[in-house]
């Protein structure tokens, strides 16, 4: 087996290794955007309500229950359809000259990366420190916890805005790129920050992978589900796996207040593409846009 910084991931980790949370979040800006953001994210949605007193009404008026459900679904669809008006947040951009050409070149990055058949958020870490921990966790250098994640060119559902909204996510948590802003939303709560406040590194990681191998991953090495100091099975345990050692794309996002996230895929270049095109907004001016 190859030497170098290896990670690994099992279903029930070494209890000994010590494991740090490593997703950190940009503290809120008091911009205006995040104000409307976080209202609109309070306001309180009517229509479950409406449609709870439909469902009694139709359950006690018996017979004449068809004619309730027929008046009133109108009206619950109509109630769901001002609720979704109220908490629109509506942002329409004009981008032209080399920030359009560079939001184009982003928006593209993340449709090819929405082809990578595996894609994660790294939500922890743990170094191996021992020689037991190096040989019941299949030779790695380092145990991580991640979530499945995913691309996609769609913003916030609260966000209605005329262009492609590349955006990162997993779970709770995503990152949305605005022509002029990177939007980080964790639930109700959101930050934004500037391009020239971001940094966006790449590298390339190497994965054992102890579950499905995505078919597109590329496959540079082997090791054991549990292994010797010198890389070969332990043959004290029966039905040690034989494992595939991954080359995956490493993109890690930082900036100077606080944000620090971590995501994995299955194929460098498409990592590669989507940290070049940030890179080329992180270092350009910023856009004069009109919204």
């Amino acid at each position: 087996m190859g030497r170098g910084t290896i990670s690994y991931r099992t279903v029930a980790p070494d209890r000994d290794v010590v494991m740090h949370d490593i997703v950190s979040l940009a503290p809120a800006r008091p911009s205006e955007i995040v104000r409307q953001l976080q209202q609109a994210a309070e306001r309180r949605l009517h229509w479950p309500y409406v449609l709870a007193a439909l469902l009694v009404a139709w359950l006690v008026t018996g017979r004449f229950g068809l004619v309730v459900v027929a008046v009133g679904v109108p009206f619950v669809l109509w109630v769901a359809l001002r609720d979704r008006a109220a908490r629109a947040v509506v942002v329409m951009y004009d981008v032209t000259d080399e920030a359009a050409w560079r939001f184009d070149h982003l928006v593209g990055s993340f449709a090819e990366l929405q082809r990578a058949h595996g894609f994660w958020l790294i939500t922890a870490s743990g170094a191996i420190t021992s020689t037991h921990q190096f040989k019941v966790n299949a030779g790695a250098s380092r145990l991580l916890h991640r979530l499945n994640a995913s691309a996609r060119l769609t913003g916030p559902p609260i966000l209605v805005t005329n262009v492609a909204v590349p955006t990162l996510t997993a779970g709770s948590l995503s990152v949305h790129f605005l022509p002029d802003r990177v939007l980080v939303r964790d639930g109700r709560h959101v930050a934004d920050l500037a391009y020239q406040h971001l940094h966006a590194g790449l590298e390339h990681a190497r994965f054992i992978e102890a579950g499905p191998v995505p078919p597109d991953g590329t496959v540079v090495d082997f090791t054991w589900r549990y292994v010797n100091v010198d890389g070969g099975p332990d043959r004290r345990f029966k039905n040690n796996a034989r494992l595939p050692v991954l080359q995956y794309g490493r993109l890690t996002l930082r900036s100077h207040n606080g944000l620090h996230l971590v995501w994995d895929a299955s194929q460098v270049a498409l990592v590669h593409a989507v940290a070049n095109a940030l890179n080329q907004s992180i270092a350009a001016r910023p856009p004069v846009i009109h919204s």
